[in-house]
């Protein structure tokens, strides 16, 4: 269209490239979506019946969604009375009952962009209207009513297509949503039942490394793991744009409120850290509280940046750098890249918590940890973590005058000697193989490469 603000749909010949149908597209509920491969409606301008056969369900689904789009963005620009006036015909829902499921699931499947926000509203004022529906469900798997069931995964379906963050509170809370995954296991288009919930009871463990006593909490943690669960399972194929960034919204809301609720309550933090300081603490334990650490710091990303480094600065107070040391001396390689993980964490949101550290520490220090992590056998993966961590530790860009003074000469004198032992005594003699002759000169290299970077450092600021 001629002016930005007229979108329209254009239907073109493949062959010649001939305009077949040039559309401006309507604020006015004139759309309807029939089926899964046609879009419906009769032109305003010239009173001229028209329709969209699509070979593809995902095409169909494809224009239709980004017509809503266009007129949810039309719909923000009209005054409230005109607001009203579209939604003037869809006046209530049909009672929830077996018979009435066909006509509930075409005033779904058939509805506008304007029905759609009317249909939330009425859906949202029956407090009723999910009970039923569950009920309803429960019965038809009871008598093993198919017909039943698939219209049930169609009429779920739809209702979550329409996007609604109040819905999503209530259909994913505690009371229905067992029920509405079970119906969203009935899927016609699918070969086979799909198990769901069996997975949930069977295979999805809930572990508390430790316990947590907000009910509030724990609900959230439950329902954003669902939540996960249907977007990028249950319905990953169906979904639109528009449905999962609100999913995901959700997802984040939660997780904030998680992690902000969870980092005021001191008494948690410190049976936290508690534990893992313990020495009666077993190993397997030990594991799950920083694989819960590391979940904790890694969701606080959620959270306003003021919040996220007075976090970070309270953990390190707390003695969790202390924590990684321990976790550095394990030989369980996936334990070793948590803690890496953790550290890489912390030098995201502010290095000089690290650094402070480091320069502090006596004995076992974590940065001859690191040294050594990254001249040992531990694969490539874990081996670019150390050097990462390494080098973020010595950037003399983001160091101050004096702590990079101390922590540049604390390398050199306490742990650059060890890396040219290892350049000198790696060289492979020549009747060592060639495989292994590979792994000797890989680790060379990397050595090489990294005291490189510190020489400059020093070069440059020594």
């Amino acid at each position: 269209m001629q002016r930005s603000e007229e979108l329209g749909l254009f239907v073109y010949d493949e062959e010649d490239n001939d305009n077949l149908l040039m559309h401006r597209i309507s604020s006015e509920d004139i759309y309807r979506k029939q089926e899964d491969t046609i879009i419906s409606w009769r032109d305003p301008e010239s009173g001229t019946e028209l329709a969209l056969s699509f070979q593809e369900t995902s095409g169909c689904s494809y224009i239709w969604d980004n017509i809503c789009n266009v007129q949810r963005n039309m719909h923000f620009t009209l005054n409230s009375e005109a607001f009203h006036s579209v939604n003037s015909e869809l006046r209530e829902l049909p009672a929830v009952e077996l018979s009435t499921l066909p006509l509930i699931l075409k005033t779904l499947v058939e509805s506008g962009i304007a029905d759609q926000l009317r249909l939330a509203e009425l859906i949202l004022s029956d407090q009723d209207f999910f009970r039923k529906l569950m009920e309803l469900f429960r019965r038809c798997e009871d008598l093993e009513n198919i017909d039943g069931l698939h219209m049930i995964f169609k009429i779920v379906k739809g209702i979550i297509l329409l996007n609604s963050t109040q819905i999503f509170e209530r259909i994913f809370s505690d009371e229905f949503i067992m029920d509405i995954i079970g119906s969203l296991e009935y899927d016609p288009e699918a070969p086979h039942i799909q198990h769901h919930r069996k997975f949930l009871k069977e295979h999805v463990i809930f572990k508390e490394a430790v316990p947590i006593k907000d009910r509030t909490v724990l609900s959230k943690i439950h329902q954003t793991y669902r939540v996960g669960l249907l977007k990028d399972v249950v319905l990953a194929r169906v979904l639109d744009e528009a449905t999962v960034a609100n999913l995901n919204s959700m997802i984040y809301a939660n997780n904030a409120f998680v992690v902000s609720v969870l980092k005021d309550d001191s008494t948690f933090i410190q049976e936290l850290f508690a534990r893992l300081k313990s020495p009666t603490t077993t190993s397997e334990s030990k594991k799950n509280l920083v694989y819960f650490l590391y979940e904790f710091c890694s969701l606080s990303k959620s959270l306003p940046m003021v919040q996220q480094l007075r976090l970070f600065r309270d953990l390190m107070n707390e003695g969790i750098f202390d924590i990684i040391t321990d976790v550095l001396q394990c030989q369980d390689k996936k334990f070793v890249l948590t803690g890496t993980d953790i550290l890489i964490l912390f030098l995201n949101q502010d290095p000089n918590l690290l650094r402070s550290y480091v320069v502090r520490q006596e004995g076992m220090t974590l940065l001859g940890l690191l040294v050594r992590g990254m001249i040992t056998d531990f694969g490539d993966e874990m081996h670019c973590q150390f050097l990462e961590i390494i080098r973020s530790l010595l950037d003399s860009c983001t160091l101050s005058g004096a702590q990079r003074d101390t922590i540049i000469d604390i390398f050199f004198e306490k742990h650059l000697g060890q890396l040219i032992e290892v350049i000198t005594a790696s060289c492979p003699p020549e009747n060592v193989s060639p495989s292994i002759q590979d792994k000797v000169i890989s680790c060379i290299r990397r050595v090489i490469k990294f005291t490189y970077l510190v020489l400059l450092c020093k070069c440059q600021y020594g």
